[in-house]
């Protein structure tokens, strides 16, 4: 028997071939394998059953980072391979026929065990060398300069093969057979420091962190800024360089047990930690761990994360000690991926510079999640995830890219049923951070083959990311609501295709009237919703001020908030917060409420949780998105607490959740002394159990049973998993998001997945 065998999915750059070639000698059979623009060809020669069992093996014991959507078998169209002349790996073939959208890019991978092992054995001949990799782990994505994946179309082609690692890459029965990044001491990449290079450069840059001095390192996919995380004055000193007062640090550490002295971690958060992905994992930080509380302010998580290069394990193992591992950047610029950006833009971040001569191709951070209960929520999808593909319900009839949001921006191209999430960019608020997503917009472009001809935007004619969108012709356009974004991206990652009833709480996104919303029940599908619920309104005074000043957000809802009740919150109560703010600031913010000057009006949960931090005296002032709502969710640690007062009523056909009977409470018992601990946990109660009263009174009105729960909001474990058990009290069904980020890091592929849908419906 003779057949034609094709396999799609993530099958280049993972080892794939060699293992094709392992199995077909093992079951003695006859003919070749190679890659062939988005997908591997196999044509295989010899007894049926050998055949039938190649074709089943291959899901079953395929390597650990490959990913198989499809086996297709097939007649062969010339002449079988001759007996007897045994199974061969063949150059790539770019033909040119393949569906662009199938090309897929591998994400890097985290140093696999036995890379590990030979890192630091003194008889091996890569011995502490830093970029030692195989074919399953090492840089990918972040080295790949076009496809198929071959050496000669990556970073790696500048650097020629010895004799030895020729013979491994080669040799079928060698683990470094076709791994396209290989290299040695002798033929592959070097550490620099200034005038130093390999094992001298490496421990210069370890004496400086050693003595408490910052170091920037050229990592995977950019620079970043490292320092010792159990030195307070180090830490500190890489916040005001870095101008980043508040967020929270990540700490690299050298193994699971390491990482388990810093954190209390789930079984899922574990898994996590050990994946060839090697996120961070945002999980309960351990008392007593040595480490300051200058590297997670404000917060009683603790984002931790193990070495991801033969580099950082050196780093980990020479020093001893956990270490702050931070982007390459300073707070809202991309992170530097060449050394003369990174020494221009961090020359007063690093007090010096360890770098290696392996060009980065693509821009690419650290992967950040956090498990909640039964679920690993994504809070960034970066490297090891990113630009691994998710699926779509609906196929796109026409390629699409879909420009994301403002926040946390990130863009997807999709094409049928498959949608390609981008890296994480940053903040999309400036020429440099819109440059970054141009540029990986065009790279990504390039690689898949995708060629997009109709655009995906947000409504929000601000967002830079609408107008890099609006250069394009009216019809080649779909605009998709921020809300409906979010919770078409939980619906879409769950190939969730007909009527459900979404959830979508956040900071702000405009809505279809011109307001801007944030605390919204939408029953919708992949193309349409309608709201059917929402947060009462309050005013921001000064706009984006308020965002940025949660006692300025606290003050609009004293003055301001929508009276759906007949009264707002008695000015008795709000005597006490008043007095804590500058004086002028109250009489100011008090006129420009009553005058309606420069103070939108917004239903915004996320600004609910900024009023109520800053009435509870926990955060007057943000430097970072979600630290009002970071500092309210510490707070509330794990005390339980009844729901203060809340009310629903009716306006213009939907149902409204009037915060006032909430916020007089929460001031009330806050002027009685009650303990802050317990009105934190009493506030979480309260949105969880508005929520299940909104979505109650959907269903019974016809609504879908299943929900789906979107936005920033639920990056909050505790909101999310009290909103989550009391609708499965219900008897509903409850969908999270999972692989794609809950927050605005998911908006591009839910628009992905909107503008797929509509134009199958044309």
């Amino acid at each position: 028997m003779a057949r034609a065998v094709t396999v799609f999915g993530r099958v280049q750059g993972v080892g794939f071939r060699p293992f094709v070639h392992r199995l077909a000698t093992r079951l003695g059979l006859d003919g070749w394998v190679l890659n062939a623009d988005d997908r591997v060809e196999l044509t295989v020669a010899g007894p049926p059953p050998s055949v039938q069992a190649l074709v089943e093996l291959l899901r079953a014991e395929a390597p650990p980072l490959a990913d198989i959507r499809r086996v297709a078998v097939a007649d062969l169209s010339g002449p079988p391979p001759p007996p007897g002349s045994g199974f061969t790996v063949r150059a790539s073939a770019r033909t040119g026929s393949s569906r662009p959208a199938a090309r897929e890019i591998p994400p890097d991978a985290a140093t696999c065990e036995a890379c590990l092992r030979e890192l630091f054995a003194p008889a091996d001949r890569r011995y502490r060398y830093p970029f030692v990799n195989c074919t399953d782990c090492g840089p990918r994505a972040t080295v790949v300069e076009d496809l198929p994946y071959d050496r000669e179309r990556t970073a790696m082609r500048r650097f020629p093969l010895c004799a030895a690692c020729a013979a491994e890459y080669a040799d079928p029965a060698d683990r470094r057979f076709h791994a396209e990044p290989v290299a040695c001491p002798d033929c592959g990449p070097r550490l620099e420091w200034e005038d130093l290079t390999g094992e001298e450069a490496l421990r210069a840059a370890e004496s400086v962190v050693d003595s408490g001095g910052i170091v920037a390192i050229k990592g995977l996919g950019g620079f970043q800024l490292v320092c010792d995380a159990t030195d307070a004055e180090a830490v500190n000193r890489l916040r005001a360089r870095k101008l980043r007062p508040a967020k929270p640090f990540a700490v690299m550490t050298s193994d699971i047990a390491a990482a388990r002295r810093l954190a209390r971690l789930s079984s899922a958060g574990v898994t996590a930690l050990t994946s060839p992905a090697a996120p961070v994992v945002l999980a309960p930080a351990r008392q007593g761990s040595g480490i300051p509380p200058g590297v997670h302010v404000g917060t009683d998580h603790i984002g931790v994360f193990l070495p991801t290069t033969p580099l950082h394990h050196l780093l980990l193992r020479d020093l001893g000690r956990p270490l702050v591992v931070t982007s390459g950047n300073r707070s809202g610029e991309p992170i530097a991926v060449d050394e003369p950006t990174a020494r221009e833009t961090l020359a007063g971040v690093a007090d010096s510079f360890l770098v290696h001569d392996r060009p980065i191709r693509a821009r690419y951070d650290d992967s950040v999640v956090r498990p909640v209960g039964r679920t690993v929520t994504t809070v960034r999808r970066a490297r090891g995830l990113a630009p691994a593909p998710l699926a779509i319900p609906v196929a796109a009839a026409q390629p699409v890219v879909a420009a994301g949001a403002q926040l946390k921006h990130t863009f997807t191209l999709a094409e049928g049923t498959r949608a390609v999430l981008g890296p994480h960019t940053g903040d999309l608020e400036d020429a440099r951070t819109l440059d970054a997503f141009e540029a990986a917009y065009a790279d990504l472009v390039r690689l898949t083959g995708i060629e997009p001809q109709v655009v995906a935007h947000d409504l929000h004619p601000g967002y830079l990311s609408t107008q890099w969108a609006r250069a394009q012709p009216a019809e080649r356009r779909i605009a998709v609501q921020h809300h409906h974004a979010h919770v078409a991206a939980c619906a879409a990652e769950h190939g969730l295709d007909r009527p459900f009833l979404g959830v979508a709480y956040d900071g702000l996104g405009l809505g279809d009237d011109g307001t801007l919303w944030g605390g919204e029940i939408l029953v919708a599908d992949l193309t349409r919703y309608r709201r059917v619920g929402r947060f009462a309104t309050a005013p921001l005074p000064g706009g984006a001020a308020a965002v940025r000043r949660p006692a300025r957000m606290a003050l609009g809802y004293l003055y301001g908030v929508e009276a759906l009740g007949g009264t707002g919150i008695p000015p008795s109560l709000a005597v006490a917060f008043e007095r804590r703010l500058p004086p002028d600031e109250v009489r100011v913010i008090q006129t420009v409420v009553e005058r309606d000057v420069n103070c939108p009006r917004a239903s915004s949960a996320g600004r609910l949780f900024d009023a109520a931090a800053a009435l509870l005296g926990l955060c007057d002032d943000a430097t970072y998105e979600g630290q009002a709502a970071v500092a309210l969710e510490t707070t509330a640690g794990e005390e339980r607490a009844e729901a203060l007062p809340w009310r629903l009523a009716r306006a213009d056909g939907l149902w409204v959740y009037d915060p006032v009977p909430t916020l007089t409470a929460l001031l009330d018992r806050t002027v009685a002394d009650e303990r802050t601990s317990t009105l934190a946990a009493a506030f979480h109660r309260t949105l969880a159990e508005v929520t299940s009263g909104m979505v109650q009174r959907a269903v019974a009105a016809g609504a879908p049973s299943t929900v789906c729960l979107s936005g920033g909001c639920f990056q909050n474990a505790r909101l999310l998993t009290e909103t989550r058990s009391l609708l499965e009290e219900q008897g509903l069904r409850v969908l999270v998001n999972s692989a794609v980020p809950v927050n605005d890091g998911g908006i591009s592929y839910g628009q992905a997945a909107v503008a797929a849908a509509r134009l199958q419906e044309g």
